[in-house]
């Protein structure tokens, strides 16, 4: 388990929320907020990938997620994705991702169980017969853009597993606690826990960059 980052990045924020632009500053509290409940869950990594994927869509989703036609999700993260790297001079991101390469991030991206492919061709729907082979590809291409250093394009991959495994939760295609693909949960609830503090870390050192307007902003 990590070490918890909720306090930190707290003490951070309340110490230097006075610059932080409105909208920006609300974006950073839920996240926070969520990061830390989901640092309460303990060994419950339904719930603490659950909240973690509540505290990254505080900190990237804008009012846009929810307009009547609204840009695709993918395209979202991949913005969010390059804003973070274009900022990360001291490449946080990609280390983090480094030094646990070896572990939950690899086994993420060889567990079949969250490439989409998969389900749609056991799901019955035509085109997706070569999932084994659309799989092979995949994988190639993460080494290949992990080796460059390509981190907006890693994470582009990673979240693209990510994405699956959250439908399957959100969406009642898990059973809580199961013993069934229950690898792909942890994993999926490890790497969140250790990307979100680095990214709510990097939108604190550049609060003036757009970030976006959150759509449910507070109303007294």
């Amino acid at each position: 388990m990590l070490e918890p980052q909720f306090q930190a990045l707290k003490t951070k924020q309340r110490a230097i929320r006075a610059g932080f632009p409105e909208t920006m500053g609300l974006r950073v509290h839920r996240a926070i907020s969520w990061i830390g409940r989901a640092e309460a869950c303990g060994e419950d990594h339904d719930a603490r990938f659950i909240f973690l994927w509540i505290a990254f869509n505080a900190a990237y989703a804008d009012e846009r997620e929810v307009q009547a036609v609204a840009p695709s999700e993918r395209d979202a993260f991949r913005g969010y994705f390059e804003r973070l790297d274009a900022l990360d001079a001291e490449r946080r991101i990609y280390k983090a991702l480094w030094q646990r390469f070896s572990g939950p991030v690899r086994l993420l991206m060889e567990n079949r169980f969250v490439f989409n492919p998969f389900w749609q061709h056991h799901n019955g729907i035509d085109g997706f017969e070569n999932w084994q082979e659309r799989f092979a590809t995949s994988a190639r291409a993460f080494a290949n853009a992990f080796q460059a250093g390509d981190t907006a394009r890693v994470l582009s991959f990673v979240f693209d597993r990510l994405y699956v495994l959250r439908n399957q939760l959100v969406h009642g295609g898990a059973t809580w606690n199961s013993g069934v693909n229950r690898a792909q949960v942890g994993d999926g609830a490890a790497i969140l826990a250790f990307l979100m503090p680095v990214f709510v870390d990097l939108m604190m050192d550049h609060p003036q960059e757009d970030w976006g307007r959150p759509f449910y902003p507070v109303i007294e």
